[in-house]
């Protein structure tokens, strides 16, 4: 998988973003990747204390760029068009104030073009994380929503799982006058959409399975209806896409099992990129997956946003951080 990925930086050259640049694991992969020449790191912090850091751990970083947000000279002009992202949000000083933030600085630094994509969370939260993207890069066109999804390797077999670490669940979003303006199904149904599209970075043909504990109306419930009126939304809007759904797990994996439920169904059986109906049982997948099948999973890595900015567990360590980073720069 990352062979494929390094060709992919190797054709195209990229900088990512570390808002994290005293940390001894962001440190240490920056080495690594300054040493292999496919992508190049961008550190933020105190410039002396990055170096101390450096020296300290003895983490070659000569000649990578070394930005404090107290000290740039890009402030001013982060400041002018934050406050024009902010629409009246936010005042000049207030948004200065969160420049002065490595997180936020770092995620400017990627809305303005001086890097490609970003990865933080080492010692920041999610929110810390997912915040200022939302705020500055923002969602891309057609987007509704950030999703994730886990990449999740055993071998040669790859696998995908979405979303496992943003959406908590879905519900009718409605305006102020209680019109409901996007559906619970059409959310999960951008989810599966955009889950697809990064199975297909990864070099997976995307078969996607919209799981539940029903198949093919077996169940009651909301949430088997949510994920067939989800699965009906992508097979009209993007019919490229081989989707099925609702169904169990054993449908979606075993083919005995799911070409007796879905006789015909290129998917039942087959499936590859997985897609839960909430956070829990998303969640709770991919780490059975991981501990118990023997799949090293890798995320989460966002979806919907203008820009690649990806987070990292704050337990990850430095063989981590250097995977997630080829992965958030190869997803530009």
């Amino acid at each position: 998988m990352f062979e494929n990925l390094i060709e992919i930086l190797k054709a195209d050259s990229r900088k990512i973003v570390f808002p994290e640049g005293p940390d001894t694991r962001i440190l240490e992969a920056a080495a690594r990747l300054k040493k292999d020449g496919f992508l190049t790191p961008v550190l933020i912090g105190n410039v002396e204390e990055v170096k101390a850091a450096a020296a300290k751990g003895g983490f070659d970083i000569d000649g990578l760029d070394i930005l404090d947000p107290a000290t740039s000279e890009l402030m001013e002009s982060m400041v002018e068009k934050m406050v024009e992202l902010r629409k009246g949000k936010m005042t000049p000083d207030e948004c200065r104030a969160n420049l002065l933030k490595n997180n936020y600085f770092g995620t400017m630094l990627v809305k303005m073009g001086y890097a490609d994509a970003l990865l933080g969370g080492a010692t920041y939260s999610t929110a810390d994380t997912v915040r200022p993207a939302l705020q500055l890069v923002k969602t891309k066109k057609g987007a509704n929503l950030v999703s994730s999804c886990f990449v999740l390797v055993r071998g040669e077999e790859m696998l995908v799982m979405g979303d496992c670490a943003i959406n908590i669940s879905y519900e009718d979003k409605k305006d102020k006058e209680g019109n409901v303006v996007l559906t619970a199904a059409q959310q999960v149904a951008e989810v599966a959409v955009e889950t697809a599209k990064t199975a297909k970075v990864f070099g997976v043909d995307p078969k996607v399975a919209m799981l539940s504990y029903s198949t093919k109306g077996s169940g009651k419930g909301a949430g088997p209806e949510m994920m067939r009126e989800a699965t009906a939304i992508v097979k009209e809007t993007h019919p490229e896409i081989a989707i099925d759904g609702e169904m169990q797990f054993d449908a979606a994996v075993s083919p005995v099992v799911g070409q007796l439920k879905f006789p015909g169904s290129t998917v039942a059986g087959y499936a590859n990129t997985f897609i839960f109906p909430e956070i829990q049982s998303g969640n709770i997948g991919y780490k059975i997956a991981a501990r118990l099948g023997g799949f090293a999973a890798y995320g989460p890595i966002l979806q919907g946003l203008n820009a690649p900015i990806n987070d990292l567990s704050r337990g990850c360590n430095a063989e981590e951080v250097y995977q997630m980073a080829i992965i958030t720069a190869a997803l530009k």
